[in-house]
């Protein structure tokens, strides 16, 4: 089969041969039609992302496709069947393994194409609301980054399941985000999100703050949380080191969250994955929920479509497509 391969020395990516992977016992081998881009797939490129112990060094954290083998003890899918897929690596493949409790069927009214933007960032989006956040109805959420694609699936969770949403992002996505049901757009390069957000909600702030920023947002941050409410960490793009109110922290019975996906173990995703396959996959089956799309491109072109996600030019995800 072909993958994508990075050059060690200069981290160019090439389109070359390898070895077709064979599924262990409780795995399937899906035909590969479509992956997506992710900022883990930048950052592994350039050796600042570690792989998990026994995953593919092949770029890649989504999947769409046909199984075309399956392994041992797989009980819960057959060779055919449209699935799209979660993956500790190895998207950017003609073929790749994965286990059985971390496929979904790809509804009939989505394409292959389209459900390949799907699992990582609405797995992200879903375990950090409602499985770490706790979120509940009516809650004011803030999102960072909102026309990222995690960004995009927070929004669509948050308004599906009865949350109040903010987003920021740049001035040329804010109409993007209105359209997508958030309550205030803000312009994270000309505005502080910090004073609108008290002027939305009456100086009440946030229950619940996505964010993938990190210490340039976190002063800021601390101060919008509700009593009780919740940070979640999910990125470090504005920097790691920070200063932190304690006396806040502890009057206010603030919870600072620090959350990966990647790295959990197996038994862990499973239990995300069955609980979103529970409480969510119902909405996208019945078209509730859509993956947003800025482009698709030839799995040729990911050096294109790794160079328009570090430049922040994209609203929602960049879809590689392996097989038309």
């Amino acid at each position: 089969m072909k993958a994508i391969h990075v050059d060690p020395d200069d981290y160019s990516l090439s389109w070359s041969e390898t070895k077709t992977p064979i599924p262990a016992p409780g795995e399937v081998l899906i035909k590969v039609h479509a992956t997506a881009c992710n900022r883990a797939d930048l950052l592994q490129r350039r050796g600042r992302y570690p792989v998990p112990d026994g995953a593919s060094q092949i770029l890649g954290l989504d999947a769409s496709g046909i199984i075309a083998e399956v392994g041992a003890g797989v009980d819960r899918w057959s060779k055919g069947d449209r699935v799209c897929a979660l993956l500790s690596g190895g998207g950017y493949a003609e073929y790749v393994t994965c286990p059985q409790r971390l496929l979904l069927p790809v509804p009939k009214h989505l394409s292959l194409t389209e459900s390949a933007a799907i699992p990582e960032v609405f797995f992200t989006a879903f375990l950090n609301l409602f499985l770490e956040a706790n979120q509940k109805p009516g809650e004011v959420v803030l999102v960072h980054a909102g026309a990222s694609g995690v960004g995009t699936a927070a929004i669509q969770l948050c308004t599906t399941f009865g949350s109040p949403v903010i987003a920021t992002a740049s001035s040329t996505k804010l109409d993007f985000l209105r359209e997508l049901g958030v309550e205030l757009a803000i312009d994270r390069e000309n505005e502080d999100f910090s004073q609108r957000v008290h002027e939305i909600t009456d100086h009440q702030g946030a229950d619940i703050i996505l964010d993938p920023v990190g210490a340039s947002y976190f002063t800021r941050n601390l101060h919008l949380l509700k009593s009780q409410g919740r940070l979640v960490l999910i990125g470090l793009l504005g920097g790691t080191e920070t200063e932190i109110s304690l006396a806040r922290v502890l009057m206010k019975r603030l919870r600072i969250i620090g959350s990966v996906l990647r790295s959990r173990t197996l038994e862990e995703k499973t239990a995300i994955a069955d609980d979103f396959r529970k409480k969510v996959w119902p909405r996208f089956e019945d078209g509730t929920l859509q993956p947003v799309i800025d482009r698709v491109l030839p799995i040729e072109s990911a050096e294109k479509a790794h160079e328009l996600l570090a430049n922040n030019q994209t609203i929602g995800k960049v879809v590689l497509q392996i097989e038309s």
